[in-house]
């Protein structure tokens, strides 16, 4: 077993993979990190589909993809997780365009934006990077479990985050109706429920040859960051670069974040023992001090996993089957 950390690269990750015949979906993937997983896996053979909300993008980041992999394999699906209807369409069209899908990397999201709502009403944190990838997944799920059929490996990584470090879930408030808005408390409860999403796919999918992660990527600079102010940003380098891991500084390149995604989506000694949360290249231990790494014990607690998931059900006005 290779052994990867804090400064390895997708490349390095994905070297002695053969990923042919593997068909990868990754959310955002026209930009940062999404892009770099699938140029990433688009370079050992797999089938990639980048899905996202703008087309134009979509296409220009497909085709730079395959001007820069000789025969890559690389197509777009217009996905918007911040509509329900939106996200239905893209399901519905996915499953009428693909045969399976072997690794879904839920890999989309906002970060630390000023308060407003999905189409549907939700907080525009919590209702894009988790209800949106809980509905998208929902929908994908039949061609997740085909890829599955015969014992073979599938893969659903949800990239979390550190910031799930700032706060836990909110049943009984999701959507801030009742308590005052934070940016970065509504970015750490998305990111917790990432991470407990997948602690509950793995406890009805993973009898089925399905194997759930979520990962930290780490700090990088992307166009995640969008919505920050210069102070916001200035307050962050200034934690990454005093709270880096033993394995190195603070901040990586976008090859360098990507890796974890990689690791998660193709490491032979993860499949069957989902529902963790990894970063730099390895499963995270449980620690509820530490701020500098590690996986909050309330992000993998099995009772609040299942009361968002049914949360979630009802939110989104759908039901998994397993």
């Amino acid at each position: 077993m290779a052994d990867f950390g804090f400064s390895s690269t997708a490349d390095d990750v994905l070297a002695d993979k053969d990923l042919s015949g593997k068909t990868a979906f990754v959310t955002g993937g026209y930009s940062g990190l999404g892009k770099e997983t699938a140029r990433a896996m688009a370079a050992r053979g797999a089938h990639v589909i980048i899905a996202g909300r703008d087309m134009e993008k979509a296409n220009g980041a497909a085709q730079e993809i395959r001007e820069e992999v000789d025969d890559a394999h690389v197509e777009t699906i217009l996905c918007d997780l911040g509509s329900l209807d939106a996200v239905r369409s893209c399901g519905s069209e996915a499953r009428d365009r693909f045969e399976k899908i072997d690794l879904l990397i839920n890999n989309a999201g906002v970060m630390a934006c000023p308060y407003s709502e999905t189409a549907d009403g939700f907080e525009m944190q919590f209702g894009t990077n988790h209800l949106g990838h809980f509905l998208l997944t929902r929908e994908l799920m039949p061609l997740v479990e085909k890829a599955a059929e015969g014992g073979n490996d599938a893969r659903i990584v949800n990239l979390s985050s550190r910031g799930h470090h700032m706060d836990q879930v909110h049943l009984e408030d999701p959507n801030f109706k009742s308590r005052d808005y934070d940016k970065w408390l509504s970015y750490g409860q998305a990111k917790t429920a990432n991470i407990l999403f997948s602690v509950g796919l793995q406890n009805r999918f993973g009898h089925k040859g399905i194997t759930a992660v979520a990962v930290h990527p780490g700090g990088i600079v992307t166009n995640l960051g969008r919505h920050l102010s210069e102070e916001d940003i200035a307050n962050l380098r200034k934690r990454m670069e005093t709270s880096g891991s033993d394995n190195g500084p603070g901040w990586k390149t976008i090859p360098q974040g990507a890796a974890t995604t990689c690791f998660a989506a193709t490491a032979p000694e993860l499949q069957g023992h989902g529902g963790v949360y990894c970063e730099d290249c390895h499963v995270a231990e449980v620690d509820d001090e530490s701020p500098t790494g590690g996986v909050r014990s309330y992000a993998l607690d099995p009772q609040t996993a299942e009361g968002l998931w049914a949360l979630s059900e009802e939110m989104t006005g759908t039901s998994f089957s397993a």
